[in-house]
């Protein structure tokens, strides 16, 4: 891949989700990834299904475009070759257990001092202080442990996991973010750096309504199901055959969809005139409209709407979803190459970018240890 991380190395230490997240963002920006796996058994994720003729879809969906090399760090001869590895390497990335690669003699403080310029970042599930520290943690863990688990779901409903693994992607996400701004800074210093990053840390930094509502009042946020606590209308509606998201987020929204509703006495109505008043009305609100609401389909509403500019629209399965012409216009379903499966398709990358082209075939996926004989050469002999 072409991009503006082009010709950095990546030495990725990562499995799962965390780190394999954050290195394929930077290889779809460029960066060349070589991924060191535990020999024989590589990736957890590589045994994780679905699978296509034996190969992780899971696996193969995260790790596009990378190269493998299986190294044992335990093992002096492999040892050897990570060093020469590391040696040209600008980022290492690693989601072990905090304290596990200072064992094995690659901490922070050992490499730094072998290589200055490396831009070393960890992703773990409490960070590498504080009383959890050592303990293991997965995606759902931070899920509940974070907040976000106690506003996620309808009301008086069972614990809720969100649909997607947010705990792990947003701490790849804040991970990228982290080694972007330090290879900005070691431009102005020359130095590397260190970025400890903390699953937990992450979902408490994107509870946005819910921590600001508590800091600031003092109130525990509870599940509102598709509503949004402080904005109305601002949530999923019953049509005549389904639901419609509408976010009408002002008041000259909410005009026109009045408008739109033929209720337009609404817009006047001292209950219903400004965002404050609704969202203090909020059922009696949904009542109104979902009564006029239920004379026309989803896609009816729809087609209304967004002539009128109103923020709107239909709930999507994931099949709905990725067939979107939208989602096919943005590049937003590419495709990968595997040397059993052939072509498989993938999400693509959100990040577009002027200077660069967003291609529609991204590098090929890799199989255990399959770049082992070009990466010992280039490296080593």
């Amino acid at each position: 891949m072409n991009g503006p991380l082009k010709n950095l190395l990546v030495v990725d230490l990562t499995r799962v989700l965390v780190g394999p997240y954050c290195t394929m963002i930077l290889s779809d920006l460029g960066a060349r990834v070589i991924k060191v796996e535990a020999p024989e058994i590589g990736d957890d994720s590589r045994k994780f299904g679905p699978f296509i003729e034996d190969y992780s879809a899971y696996f193969m969906s995260l790790n596009r475009g990378k190269e493998s090399i299986a190294l044992n760090l335990k093992n002096s001869e492999d040892k050897k070759i990570f060093d020469k590895i590391l040696s040209k390497a600008d980022i290492l990335v690693e989601n072990f257990k905090p304290g596990t690669l200072k064992k094995w003699g690659y901490g922070w403080e050992e490499v730094s001092k072998k290589f200055p310029k490396l831009i070393y970042a960890s992703a773990s599930g409490f960070g590498q202080t504080g009383p959890l520290k050592e303990l293991p943690a997965y995606d759902m863990v931070v899920q509940g442990m974070g907040g976000l688990m106690s506003v996620t779901g309808q009301p008086n409903s069972e614990p809720t996991r969100v649909g997607t693994s947010i705990g792990d992607i947003t701490a790849g996400l804040f991970t990228t973010i982290g080694i972007n701004a330090a290879l900005y800074d070691r431009q102005k210093t020359g130095k590397g750096m260190y970025i400890d990053v903390s699953m937990l840390d992450c979902q408490i930094a994107i509870l946005e309504n819910a921590i600001a509502r508590y800091l600031s009042k003092n109130e525990i946020p509870k599940p509102m199901g598709s509503r949004h606590p402080s904005i109305a209308p601002f949530e999923a509606f019953k049509t005549k055959d389904s639901y419609i998201i509408i976010a009408a987020g002002n008041d000259k929204l909410f005009e026109k969809l009045c408008n739109i509703l033929e209720v337009s006495d609404m817009f006047t109505d001292e209950k219903f005139s400004s965002n404050s008043s609704r969202a203090k009305n909020m059922n009696e609100l949904k009542t109104i409209l979902e009564n006029k609401l239920s004379a026309k389909s989803t896609n009816e509403w729809v087609s209304l709407m967004e002539k009128d500019k109103i923020p709107c629209g239909p709930i999507f399965n994931i099949k709905e979803a990725v067939e979107n012409p939208q989602i096919d216009a943005r590049n937003m379903i590419v495709k990968a190459y595997h040397k059993v499966i052939g072509d498989f398709k993938l999400a693509g990358n959100p990040i577009k970018m002027s200077t660069y082209e967003d291609p529609d075939k991204r590098g090929d996926i890799p199989d255990l240890d399959e770049h082992r004989e070009k990466i010992i050469k280039e490296f080593v002999n």
